[in-house]
Formats: C-alpha cells, sequence, structure tokens
C-alpha cells in the first residue's frame, strides 16, 4: 500500500493509476498541454517493477500501444518520433519518493526566483526557490519545487562546481522535503540512471531508490 497522496499524484500526473501487471499505455490531455515550466512532456511512464503506466496524449495512444510490442530500449529510443517530438530526448531513472526526509539542518532561505543572482534553471519556478550564497551573497546552490498537482512535488537541486562535496544539496532536498510535506503533498526526486552525485544526494537526503523507475520524453 502507497501512500495515498502518492497514489493520487500518480493518477493525475500519469492519467491512471495503479495499473495491473505489465506496461499500460493510457490517453492524459496533460501531455498535449504545457508542464510546470511551461514546456510539453509529451510522454511520462512510472514503472514499478510490477506494472507500468505510460501516458501520452489521447491521439498517440495507438501507435505508442503499437511500439510497446518492441523491446524496452528499441521502445525508448522510439518514443520521441512516436509522440511527434524527434527533436526532444529521453530520460531515464529511478522514481524517488520521501514521506520522513532525512533530519538534516536547513541550509537554505526561501527567496523570490527573480531574485538577482540566480542561476536561469531556477528562474523558470513561478514560486519562492531554496537558496544557499556565500558570506558575500555570491550563489552556491539551490532547490526547486515542481508542484505538479496538489498531491506531487518533485524537487530539483543544483550546486556550483566550487561549492560541491559540502553536503549542500543534501540538506536543500531535505529541508525542501519538509516544506512539501507541510504543504500536504508527496516529495518526489527523479534523476538519471547514471547520475550517481544525484543518486548520493537522494539517499542522503531520505529518499531511497525503492526500484521503481521514471522515463518519459522530454525538451532538451
Amino acid at each position: 500500500m502507497i501512500d495515498r497522496r502518492l497514489h493520487l499524484h500518480l493518477a493525475s500526473w500519469l492519467g491512471q493509476w495503479p495499473a495491473g501487471p505489465g506496461l499500460h499505455v493510457v490517453a492524459s490531455q496533460r501531455r498535449a498541454q504545457p508542464a510546470w515550466d511551461g514546456r510539453l512532456r509529451p510522454a511520462l511512464a512510472v514503472d514499478t517493477g510490477q506494472s507500468a503506466v505510460l501516458s501520452v496524449a489521447p491521439d498517440r495512444v495507438a501507435a505508442i500501444r503499437a511500439l510497446t510490442r518492441r523491446a524496452p530500449a528499441r521502445l525508448l529510443a522510439a518514443l520521441p518520433d512516436a509522440v511527434g517530438r524527434p527533436e526532444f530526448c529521453v530520460h531515464d531513472g529511478p522514481f524517488r519518493w520521501s514521506l520522513a526526509p532525512a533530519p538534516l539542518p536547513d541550509v537554505g532561505e526561501w527567496t523570490e526566483s527573480s531574485a538577482p543572482g540566480l542561476p536561469p534553471w531556477l528562474r523558470l519556478f513561478d514560486r519562492p526557490v531554496l537558496v544557499v550564497r556565500d558570506p558575500d551573497g555570491a550563489y552556491l546552490a539551490g532547490a526547486g519545487i515542481k508542484r505538479h498537482d496538489a498531491y506531487g512535488h518533485e524537487l530539483a537541486v543544483g550546486t556550483v562546481r566550487a561549492a560541491q562535496g559540502r553536503g549542500l544539496a543534501r540538506r536543500l532536498v531535505a529541508q525542501a522535503a519538509r516544506r512539501v510535506l507541510d504543504e500536504g503533498a508527496v516529495p518526489t526526486y527523479l534523476h538519471e540512471r547514471d547520475n550517481q552525485a544525484s543518486a548520493r544526494v537522494a539517499d542522503a537526503a531520505g529518499f531511497p531508490d525503492r526500484g521503481w523507475r521514471a522515463y518519459g520524453v522530454y525538451p532538451r
């Protein structure tokens, strides 16, 4: 039994949850509409290892279902063309969530995403972001919250190269996760399969790898 908030988030985000064994291609109008940053995510999937839901726009369901007869690696490679976005890329990696973030001390301050000195990726967020600065006010690290719906909020984090290795990212993720839980949602964390640094951050912040996987078609 998964947390009710996570269940509701996946049902909202994907268009259906749960599913029986195997891969299920489902239609969702959300795949044809801009996501949290104003850009499309024309295919999204979550796979528990037992069952998977692959969400695409209604007019792409038949084409994607035909692709599911292929080997998994070939399916992923064919997804951008199949959803009509050959210029997009495929993301694939663990799907993590936490109901008990690590009890790490707070390190950042919430500030408007339009504040001076922030990197472009943090400016995509339309609500306050969590930022660490050095004593002179220079940006060191930050985290943003992707509010996909009322039930599930995905965390994103980044650290400038000169400040890496100080544990800032893990503390930001844990701090942001506590805020998400206080808001009544469940915090999620996604990263590419080969991003070991991000995996270590997730583990340390209290987001274990449960063997779940998320993949999809994203803008480059």
